[in-house]
Parts: structure tokens; sequence; C-alpha cells
């Protein structure tokens, strides 16, 4: 199989679901003719023409805005977010109208529309572009989202996310779209709500998703040198969440530990620890622990911006610590 970086994975399922279907189209800032910011979408324009990779101003709350009327139209948009810190500019329409269009005409309407682009920290941005919105979004009844960390995964769940009934917030990262993996040349869908177990184990389960996948996977590694073996999953949706896979593997190690890109306070791991004590409490030996922000706005500085990103030695920290081994 070919093997490609994160960023082509995504353009390459882009250009296949444009070729498939000539309702789907792709609008943002600089999609187009700077080929996108981080070139997910170089070469669609020369393809496809303005009517279909269209250029914006800097204004996501308008072009978010076209991109839920024209999905309520009949076609299947989809926007692209230079970085998510900007789509809280376009928090209302999302919020208020493509999650809800839906439920409020009794399925009269349906929003076809895929909101895109790279989550959570960069590298020395500062806090007003450093954050993570999966837990924003996940929050709200009438989105799903997804969180990709490997191109074969981006490439097909960004397929399955165009060609949903539904809204589709894909959340990317802008420090792993030189990420290389192995795709197939054939067509292929991933279900969207459908976890991946990226390392098979028996003594601790690993819960990640996103930009925490690589630290969780290091963190897996350094584990195994101090004789613990554990099983990392992936779970790839955030909404909604694969209860099965978690509980599965919870029932199978007895302890369990997240590592993720986001705040502790009222986010996607705080719930995922809820269902497990509610789904699996009989079967924990240990409380669950996380590895994930520290609870500040993200500073500028190198140094102080690593200590508040969780590492692989934080990530084995928590793992030691539900396997009682500090």
């Amino acid at each position: 199989m070919p093997v490609i970086q994160i960023r082509q994975a995504i353009r390459d399922a882009m250009r296949e679901e444009m070729q498939r279907d000539e309702r789907v189209f792709l609008m943002g800032e600089e999609v187009g003719h700077y080929n996108g910011a981080y070139k997910a979408s170089e070469g669609l324009l020369e393809e496809f023409g303005e009517r279909r990779v269209v250029d914006t101003p800097i204004v996501e709350t308008g072009f978010a805005g076209v991109g839920i009327g024209a999905a309520m139209c009949g076609l299947r948009p989809i926007i692209e977010f230079m970085t998510f810190n900007f789509s809280a500019v376009a928090f209302d329409q999302i919020l208020n109208n493509a999650s809800k269009i839906r439920h409020m005409t009794n399925g009269q309407f349906s929003v076809p529309i895929v909101f895109r682009g790279p989550n959570a920290a960069a590298h020395m941005l500062g806090s007003t572009h450093s954050q993570a919105f999966e837990a924003f979004y996940a929050h709200i009844p009438g989105l799903k989202v997804v969180a990709v960390a490997t191109p074969y995964d981006a490439k097909g769940l960004l397929k399955s996310a165009i060609r949903d009934e539904n809204p589709v917030v894909f959340l990317e990262s802008e420090l792993m779209y030189a990420v290389k993996g192995e795709v197939p040349e054939d067509e292929y869908l991933i279900e969207i709500g459908k976890a991946d177990i990226k390392r098979p184990g028996d003594e601790v389960t690993v819960i990640t998703w996103g930009q925490g996948v690589p630290v969780a996977l290091k963190a897996a590694e350094l584990a195994e040198k101090e004789g613990i073996d554990a099983e990392v999953i992936d779970l790839r949706t955030l909404r909604p969440l694969d209860d099965e896979a978690i509980i599965n593997s919870v029932k199978k190690t007895n302890r369990c530990a997240l590592v993720y890109h986001g705040w502790p306070y009222g986010g996607v791991g705080a719930e995922i620890v809820t269902r497990i004590q509610e789904l699996a409490f009989d079967w924990l030996d240990a409380p669950v622990a996380r590895a994930c922000y520290e609870d500040v706005p993200f500073p500028y500085a190198e140094n102080l911006e690593d200590m508040c990103i969780p590492q692989p030695e934080r990530a084995l920290e928590a793992i030691k610590k539900v396997c009682y081994r500090t």
C-alpha cells in the first residue's frame, strides 16, 4: 500500500468525493489559489474550478452560514477552518443552526456538512490559538465529532463524514499533517462511531484520540519496558462514543488511563470517566487516571507550553498510577 501523509489522505478523500458527487464542494480561507494553509487542498482548484473550491474572506461566521444554507438546499459542503480556534467566531452558526435544523424542522431539512481543520495546540501559538475544541462540539446534540491521528483513519473517516446526512465536526492537527502511514489504493470507508485498538494489551487500557494517540503509544512503549502491557484505544469518534470498545477493554484489563489534548474540567475525558464508572465500576481495580492539559490558559513560551501538554513521561505516570507501580 502507498505510504502518504495525513494532509494527502485528507486531500485524496475530498478529491474522490468531489469526483463521485458533484454536490460536494470545499469552502474556506486560502483553500483554492494558495492550495490550503497546510496544503490539504493542493490541486483541487485546478481540477474542480472556482465554483467548487471557494476562497472566502476572513469571515468564518459568514462562510459557515453559507455552507449550512447550501447543505439545507441539497449540496454537501466541506467548510475548512484554518484553525478550530477561528470556529469560535462561527459558533452560533454551528450551535444554533447546523446542529438543530433537522430537529426543529421535524426532518424536513437535513444539514449534510463537514466542518474540518486543525484542532488543539500546535507550537508556540499562545493562549488564543492553542485550544482543543472537541468538548465544546461534543457537548451539542445533533453534531457528530471525529478526531483523526493516522492517514488511514483520516481518509476513511472523512469520506464517511462527507456522505453523512448530519453535520460532522472533523478535527485534525497542525502538528500531524506530515504524519505518514499506509493507505489502500482501493476505496474504503470507516464507520463513524467505531474506535480502533492501536495497540493490544492485557494489563491496562489507555484511551486516547487525535494528538494524544502518538503520546499514548509512546507511553505504552515506556510502560512495556517496566513490565506493563498496555492496550491503546484510539476513539476516533468522540460523538457518538464507542462505549462497547471502551467497556470491553476495561473489563479485560481492570484498569484505565486517559491520554488526550484537552483541559481536564468538563471535557470529553470527564465524560468517558463517568461512563466507565457507570458501566464497568465492578471491574475496576483502581480509579481512572488522566494525563491531559494543565488547567490553565496556554502559555507562549516553549518550555512552559511543554509543561502544559501531556508528554509520554506524564502519560506513563498515569499508567503506573492505575497499576500501583508508583
